[in-house]
């Protein structure tokens, strides 16, 4: 990919489709090829979830595998490291244990395609990132997740590519409008103030308001679900808001409803714990609602996958053509740029 350079220079990057079948994984393998190719550059590769099957556990479609070269670092539970198809040597194995077993980690000695089923909650993630350049990597590369069933964010990591594409939508038009909406919760504005995002970092559930003083109090709600049954407690202390957990419409609308809270401030970890339509969000901006996350990962790139598993096909040069106006960034095919290779 032509924006290779600046990919690199990130200490983390997360590569996330934006449904199954969007070319998440093929973006993923064409990354891998380029990046170990420069110079001095090394690589560690991990997973959220279960990646990398020989067909698709929803759609019963092949998918590509991760294929990993000489040198490579990578992160995967036992029971998958025990079915890799490359020779390693095992640098650690973890104390925590997940559904799939401990965590292995490993150096690939000779090329071959492995499953991946890394870290399956953020702070293990975090601590994955932080630990692996201890062998001498330069850059942790997470295949990531839009899921609501996930407990691992990838916006933990500093760069984000992310992969839409036919799967997603037959409608090209549609299928644009809603890769927009997703790279504008990618891009909600980190929270400006320092103390208070130290404040907020530990709070991982339940639903808080923030006073005038910039303290967060605790609602003992604990679930924006819930809000609607304690709006008597809700906006006891004004119209600020922070919570670890998800966000949907209901929710949106319910502060915005209130006549006091026409410039309220919500505050989520994440942007993936924005589960919003693109009316209600844009309703609540309008209205002087302000959304900002403690953490933002920015987005280089997208990737377009024009073909759907069902067959139908888009016009990948519209997708792309369009996307890049619409968002200033690098967006390519990426099988168009590996045939261009050969």
């Amino acid at each position: 990919m032509p924006f290779l350079a600046q990919a690199a220079t990130f200490g983390s990057l997360s590569v996330v489709g934006m449904a199954k079948n969007t070319g998440k994984t093929e973006t993923l393998n064409y990354l891998l090829e380029r990046l170990r190719s420069m110079p001095q550059h090394t690589i560690a590769v991990t997973s959220i979830g279960i990646d990398g099957e020989n067909t698709d556990q929803v759609t019963r479609t092949p998918r590509p595998e991760i294929t990993l070269s000489e040198g490579t670092l990578f992160v995967t539970a036992e029971s998958d490291y025990l079915h890799r198809r490359l020779v390693s040597e095992i640098l650690d194995i973890s104390n925590a244990t997940t559904s799939l077993g401990r965590l292995v980690t490993a150096r690939v000695l000779q090329r071959g395609k492995v499953q991946l089923s890394g870290p399956a909650d953020t702070a293990t993630l975090k601590e994955y990132i932080d630990f692996l350049p201890s062998f001498g990597i330069n850059q942790t590369i997470v295949d990531g997740a839009l899921s609501r069933l996930s407990l691992a964010s990838p916006a933990i990591t500093d760069a984000m590519i992310l992969a839409t594409g036919a799967a997603l939508s037959a409608n090209a038009n549609r299928l644009i409008k809603q890769t927009l909406h997703v790279c504008s919760l990618i891009n909600t504005p980190t929270l400006e103030s320092q103390p208070l995002c130290t404040l907020l970092s530990p709070l991982n559930n339940g639903l808080w308001a923030i006073d005038e003083q910039n303290n967060p109090i605790n609602l003992n709600i604990a679930s924006t679900l819930l809000a609607a049954n304690h709006t008597d407690q809700l906006f006891r202390y004004g119209n600020k808001f922070y919570t670890a957990g998800s966000v949907g419409d209901a929710f949106l609308n319910l502060i915005a409803a209130n006549r006091k809270n026409q410039d309220c401030l919500l505050v989520v970890r994440d942007f993936t714990k924005l589960f919003l339509s693109p009316e209600v969000l844009q309703t609540f901006y309008k209205r002087g609602g302000k959304i900002r996350v403690l953490k933002q990962p920015r987005l280089i790139a997208l990737t377009v996958n024009p073909t759907s598993p069902e067959g139908y096909r888009l016009d990948s040069d519209y997708l792309c053509q369009v996307l890049h106006e619409q968002l200033n960034l690098p967006v390519f095919d990426v099988r168009k740029l590996k045939a261009a290779a050969k």
